[in-house]
């Protein structure tokens, strides 16, 4: 086949979180239609899970996947919105290092309310039967699944790109010292032998890194794609990964809807691992389903903990919850062993609330959630120990130094989180989550 040849493979419109599921669904099974590689195809469907994420708003996106011929076979994927927005700079960054064929086109002059994204992959052939029979096979598959199904794919894909990358980074180490071993025998080769392994080490350096790259934005996708939208209620939050190349962590942050409020809430699994991000995974989508049945704050502490006890045996996690009462006249709190949040009143004063309970997973038992009024105009903080504690510091000169800069810091959330992140976040050695809010009484 030598005519330029475009075939429309699958259209979808993506309106919310769950249609950003099925992207990635759908764009693991037309490139396994299109004979992509199984690295590929985690590949695509992780940069459209980003993208999705990243571009997610109530304005639909439309997603299109077309197999053309020319100038060689390629699937190429396009993403269209008809307003303002525009990928942010760490995910647009993210997706050209996992998928170096990606053009992002903004609104222009020309087009001032729109943008566009073409992501294209080279295939080794034109697939058998041409654009029919992959829309065939794509009829038949329809796939489906749950929110914790999800999860599932989205482990086994870290899971996996973490253990080749592991398999590949030991080959090359492995060919790295026999090149050494040899550089000391023959020295009439060290000229030529040192010059290939320097750039056998760039090669290590270059895939653990593009691997690591990969792991990081798989771990994103456990993390909430925004903040709910809550009248009188203002919400900011930061997330920054360790900057380590050796391992991911297990820090989450949580704000949803539910029927006795507004669920905030802090953690951190114990660890620094992948097995710690795939725990935090499932506590977070688990913290989402106990939440929805309108369990107080204590009682999903509890359901978490017997969670951890049964299914992660010998896993243990920090989580502080706070929900916030219809009205925003009082907070009730419980905590599994994290750092205390900051309440600040509206005259500045900053106040530790020290609910303490024990870690999760230990299976012992919980103490009733406690309520505090606030006033209105009052800010909460809540943190994981990324952003204080570091090994020369005193842990509670660093909790004094917090409140201190977050009463006399800006009120507005977002410009808090900033500011807070200038003043302790480096040096980074650690996950870091800021959550900031500002209360307002309802009318």
């Amino acid at each position: 086949m030598n005519a330029d040849t475009a075939e429309s493979l699958l259209s979808m419109d993506i309106h919310s979180e769950q249609d950003v599921f099925a992207l990635r669904r759908q764009a693991k099974s037309v490139a396994a239609a299109v004979g992509m590689e199984s690295r590929d195809q985690v590949r695509l469907a992780t940069a459209l899970s980003e993208l999705g994420r990243d571009l997610l708003r109530p304005v639909p996106m439309s997603t299109t996947f077309t197999l053309r011929n020319a100038p060689a076979p390629t699937l190429r994927v396009d993403l269209a919105w008809s307003d303002t927005r525009a990928p942010g700079p760490d995910s647009l960054n993210a997706v050209t290092r996992l998928l170096p064929n990606t053009h992002y086109q903004p609104a222009s002059t020309a087009a001032p309310a729109g943008g566009h994204l073409e992501i294209s992959c080279l295939l080794p052939s034109w697939p058998a039967g041409g654009a029919e029979a992959i829309r065939s096979v794509l009829r038949v598959q329809a796939p489906r699944a749950s929110a914790i199904e999800d999860l599932q794919a989205q482990t086994h894909d870290l899971i996996a790109a973490l253990e080749e990358s592991r398999s590949q980074r030991d080959e090359l180490e492995a060919l790295n010292q026999e090149l050494q071993e040899t550089n000391e025998g023959v020295i009439a080769m060290y000229t030529e032998l040192s010059a290939e392994l320097e750039e056998t080490n760039r090669g290590v350096v270059a895939l653990y890194s593009e691997e690591h790259q990969l792991a990081l934005t798989l771990q994103r996708t456990f993390l909430p794609a925004g903040l709910p939208d809550t009248p009188g209620v203002e919400l900011a939050v930061r997330y920054l990964a360790s900057t380590s190349q050796t391992e991911i962590g297990g820090d989450f942050y949580e704000a949803v809807h539910t029927p006795g409020g507004l669920l905030l809430a802090v953690g951190d699994v114990v660890g620094h691992s992948l097995q710690a991000a795939i725990v935090m995974g499932e506590l977070r989508h688990a913290l989402r389903a106990y939440a929805a049945e309108g369990h107080p704050p204590h009682v999903l502490l509890e359901n978490l903990d017997h969670l951890l006890v049964e299914h992660q045996p010998g896993w243990t996690a920090t989580v502080c919850i706070i929900v916030i009462e219809p009205g925003h006249e009082r907070i009730h709190l419980a905590n599994a062993g994290h750092l205390p949040p900051l309440l600040i009143t509206p005259d500045g004063e900053a106040t530790y609330l020290r609910d303490h309970g024990p870690l999760l997973g230990l299976g012992l038992p919980r103490r009733p959630a406690t309520a505090h009024p606030v006033a209105p105009s009052s800010r909460l903080l809540m943190v994981t120990d990324g952003l204080i504690e570091t090994r020369t510091s005193d842990i509670h000169e660093r909790l004094d130094a917090l409140s201190s800069a977050t009463a006399n810091g800006p009120s507005e959330p977002e410009a808090l989180c900033d500011a807070l992140l200038r003043t302790f976040g480096s040096p980074q050695e650690d996950d870091i989550v800021v959550f900031a809010t500002r209360l307002n009484r309802q009318p």
